[in-house]
């Protein structure tokens, strides 16, 4: 049995056993997480989700946490412009085992949800949208006093009229 789970921005498929290199998952080596997000279920009865298999999770094992290969990125200007610029990076990984797939129940396992990056969990954002707070109504303003209304000046132009046919 197989399964193609999403983490990180990225597609896996993984069978028990399989030894995989994702984007960092909050945790320590030797804690176990679950991915949540099946997007396909393979096997006897394949099952594609819609957009992802209802109830089937992932749960792996935490290997090690680390830092991927160095990706340098460089820039020159030519002509006129003597201008360099070397900019490398490193990409925050995490190595996982599969240990299990589960087709069903991966709300009652009990274990950790696979967090991507800073603990910021995408499940858990989904699966409580935030409410905004009820408006309470205004209490209803007492009447004001009318006042009578100002007479509006006549326009310039039209005084101007008046003071010429005098």
């Amino acid at each position: 049995m197989f399964a193609v789970l999403k983490t990180g921005g990225k597609q896996y498929k993984v069978a028990s056993g399989d030894i995989l290199r994702v984007e960092k998952v909050t945790g320590n080596a030797g804690d176990t997480v679950q991915f949540n997000e099946i997007l396909m279920m393979g096997g006897d009865k394949p099952v594609i989700g819609v957009p992802t298999v209802a109830g089937a999770a992932v749960q792996a094992e935490i290997l090690e946490q680390g830092k991927g290969p160095k990706v340098i990125n460089y820039v020159k200007r030519r002509r006129k412009h003597s201008s360099q610029r070397t900019k490398g990076h490193r990409q925050q990984i995490t190595v996982l085992r599969v240990t299990e797939i589960l087709a069903k129940g991966a709300e009652k396992s009990g274990v950790a949800i696979a967090e991507n990056g800073r603990g910021f969990d995408v499940n858990a954002v989904e699966a409580a949208p935030a409410k905004k707070p009820a408006k309470k109504k205004a209490a209803p303003k007492a009447a004001a006093e009318k006042k009578p209304a100002a007479k509006k000046a006549a326009p310039k132009k039209a005084a101007a009229k008046k003071a010429a046919d005098k």
